[in-house]
């Protein structure tokens, strides 16, 4: 395979990240493999890395090219923890399992940070997160949680006033905020490549632009229909198929679509600032039901996410989100954008993963709710584990309810632009939060 960029021009990522391309003599699938990974973003790589490292044949494909998904386009926010906080976790799943769960939010991070190093990825990580309040009642509701982790989790965390909150982030939009310096960001793209290149590597065939039709049962084997622009059809045979394409399955599979509708989330990045938007150089993102996320660049370019859509993205994201922009550094009025993006991430009615065995054979993993870097990194490895008969992780994840939305596929759509609606008027009008 050579070296080169993938087409993803639209984002700043590619400016550090170079995802391999394979030549034309590597486009052949095989008949048969071990593992088929459907998703070639973070959580299908993750578990190609690790199932090729543990000996077993591995085929990767993926629509589009390598990263392309969610996984090369998103934010580059770490989180610590879950996408559904601990005191939600408890009440409705019980304390082990919420206990449990926050361990396993914990190994997801540390996964990010081990293969970072072990893999040599420049991945310009900094480190640090805030969360920052839109509402009064959002600054109690944090430090409230933030006095839980401690008290529960010895989680040390730093609680900001509305003027120290202010100086960190260059920004008195928010009521106050709390500091976690487990999280921080990254390039997720430069991350993706790391695991591209580590696991072709260890021995897995990495296939992008070949999309699964179809899959079902043959001969005693799963089956898949593969089909690559420009080609005939083709049947491949594999003891296991995981389906790790998030949002991006496009009716390969009912049971996870009708629980993972796909959101359009929407991100400009200026060009070098001239000041430290955010003196500490940690992420942020706030408390709003549609949120507002943003980090400031090892190259001093602020990566702002704000808005989101079903379906076709808007012609032009750069007026899309500069209002988003602009909301919270009227002073940025003038900045030039360097580039704007839109990608489709999963989410769940609960923003609970779907992390499942559906059959004999048959993985899923998705739904990470806008928390990927981590989760879904890490989801990949319990994927990997459960293959080789280690199953307690996913275990757990399983207990986590994944409810299929009313109606499925078919009112996906409708459900979304009704809910953005709803999110938008109680961000706008401060309306109180449904209680956990």
């Amino acid at each position: 395979m050579e070296e080169g960029p993938a087409p993803m021009s639209d984002t700043i990522y590619t400016e550090d990240a170079a995802i391999p391309r394979p030549k034309s003599a590597d486009w052949a699938l095989p008949e048969r493999t071990d593992v088929l990974v459907v998703g070639g973003g973070l959580t299908g790589l993750s578990a190609a890395l690790f199932l090729a490292r543990a000996g077993r044949a591995v085929t990767v494909i993926d629509k589009g090219a390598l990263g392309d998904g969610a996984s090369g386009r998103n934010g580059g926010q770490i989180h610590p923890g879950q996408r559904r906080d601990q005191i939600w976790l408890t009440h409705h799943l019980g304390e082990p399992i919420a206990d449990t769960l926050w361990e396993l939010g914990e190994a997801a991070v540390a996964l990010v940070h081990q293969l970072r190093e072990e893999l040599g990825a420049d991945c310009g990580f900094r480190p640090g997160l805030i969360e920052a309040a839109h509402t009064v009642r959002d600054f109690d509701d944090s430090r409230e949680y933030a006095d839980h982790l401690a008290e529960r989790y010895g989680v040390e965390t730093e609680v900001l006033s509305r003027g120290e909150l202010a100086a960190a982030i260059g920004t008195k939009r928010y009521y106050g905020g709390v500091r976690d310096a487990k999280g921080g960001h990254l390039n997720p793209l430069a991350l993706v490549a790391a695991l591209a290149g580590a696991a072709r590597e260890a021995g897995a065939a990495l296939h992008p632009f070949v999309q699964a039709t179809h899959h079902g049962r043959r001969a005693g084997k799963l089956s898949a229909t593969l089909s690559h622009r420009g080609g005939d059809d083709h049947e491949i045979l594999a003891d296991t198929i995981l389906l790790a394409g998030n949002g991006y399955l496009n009716g390969l599979e009912p049971r996870v679509e009708d629980r993972i509708m796909p959101l359009v989330n929407h991100i400009a990045a200026t060009e070098p600032l001239d000041l430290a938007v955010i003196p500490g150089g940690e992420a942020v993102s706030d408390t709003r039901r549609v949120v507002r996320y943003f980090r400031q660049d090892a190259e001093g370019r602020l990566i702002f996410g704000g808005g989101e859509s079903f379906g076709t993205p808007p012609a032009d994201i750069e007026a899309f989100v500069r209002p988003y922009l602009l909301e919270v550094y009227p002073n940025l009025a003038d900045a030039p954008i360097a580039a704007a993006w839109s990608g489709t991430l999963g989410i769940t009615r609960t923003r609970c993963p779907y992390i499942r065995r559906l059959e004999p054979g048959l993985y899923a993993a998705g739904g990470y709710s806008g928390q990927g870097v981590g989760l879904a990194t890490f989801a990949g490895k319990v994927i990997a584990d459960a293959v080789a008969g280690e199953t307690d992780a996913l275990d757990v994840f399983s207990h986590m309810p994944v409810p299929p939305f009313p109606g499925g596929r078919r009112f996906q759509g409708p459900l979304a632009a009704l809910a953005m609606a709803w999110f938008s008027l109680r961000d706008r009008l401060a309306l109180p939060g449904i209680g956990r």
